[in-house]
């Protein structure tokens, strides 16, 4: 099928506005793309940031008559001042397999590969996680999962109880047991993180051994091994939760630290637990150690 995009210049306050318009247009699919490269790293829990200067992106059958969808925009009050605009005509491919292609076998460590389903197994003898890529969560593509994932490689998991806090897609966790691990407790706040672990464990045959909760519902026990790829807000404010789930001398890993933030997540852990050397991955950095 081939489709046209329409990129309309907006504010943060106007973006949902002209979003909304778009829908009620008939626009299949909008999305928010910074306009000037200015980062939010770190946005309160459910709030929805938006950058100063955003460029919304609408996208339509090519069928569509183009013309009168932007005279539509022209009306709204959020535009009439300034109705930046560009109209561009995508090429007609096959987009799922583009998507498809992007996305390879990845090896972390000595032993582990994280390996899209649709893909060959490099090694079969390797340690071999299943995982598609999903909107939402973690794949192992990015750098804060990597660092968890180079840590858990690192480790001899046998026998452990490993607590993945945050669990997303559930790849730290699947992958602790892949590595060895006994038992695996995921916590996460969101119910879809909950049911994507479940689904990613059924897939790589460790449903038996994966746990899954939302805090309020999780059980008492003390784990071995934590693992938290989260975001360093979180982290900080978190601590005595986080610790509280280990025993002592347990090992943990912590990750989606800024570089800048890296100093204030490592003092307020240095009190609790003997720290390692802090290592990096691009601007992102991982603070690992074991509690006292």
């Amino acid at each position: 099928m081939a489709w046209v995009q329409i990129r309309i210049n907006s504010t943060k306050e106007n973006a949902e506005l002209i979003s909304d318009e778009l829908m009620e247009l008939g626009c299949p699919s909008v999305t928010f793309v910074d306009a000037k490269d200015t980062p939010i790293y770190e946005p309160k829990l459910g709030e929805v940031t938006l950058w100063a200067d955003t460029t919304v992106i609408g996208l339509f059958d090519a069928s569509v008559d183009m013309q009168a969808i932007t005279d539509q925009l022209a009306t709204l009050p959020a535009l009439q001042e300034q109705f930046v605009f560009k109209v561009e005509q995508l090429e007609d491919k096959d987009w799922e397999r583009e998507w498809m292609d992007n996305f390879h076998p990845i090896q972390f460590g000595e032993r582990l590969w994280i390996c899209p389903s649709w893909r060959d197994i490099p090694d079969p003898n390797a340690v071999n996680v299943l995982l598609d890529p999903g909107l939402a969560f973690g794949t192992g593509t990015h750098n804060t999962t990597a660092l968890c994932l180079r840590w858990l490689d690192s480790l001899d998991l046998t026998g452990k109880t490993v607590v993945d806090f945050g669990c997303g897609s559930g790849i730290l966790g699947i992958a602790a047991l892949k590595l060895g691990a006994e038992r695996v407790i995921g916590i996460d706040i969101d119910p879809q993180a909950l049911e994507a672990s479940r689904d990613n464990a059924e897939r790589n045959g460790v449903a038996d051994l994966l746990e899954v909760y939302l805090p309020e519902d999780q059980p008492e026990f003390e784990a071995d091994i934590l693992v938290a790829n989260i975001l360093a807000q979180p982290l900080r404010e978190l601590h005595q939760v986080i610790l509280g789930l280990l025993k002592s001398g347990g090992q943990f890993a912590l990750s989606g630290i800024l570089e800048e933030q890296v100093a204030s997540v490592e003092d307020i852990y240095s009190q609790y637990a003997n720290l390692e050397t802090s290592l990096q991955d691009g601007e992102w950095m991982r603070v690992a150690g074991q509690k006292h």
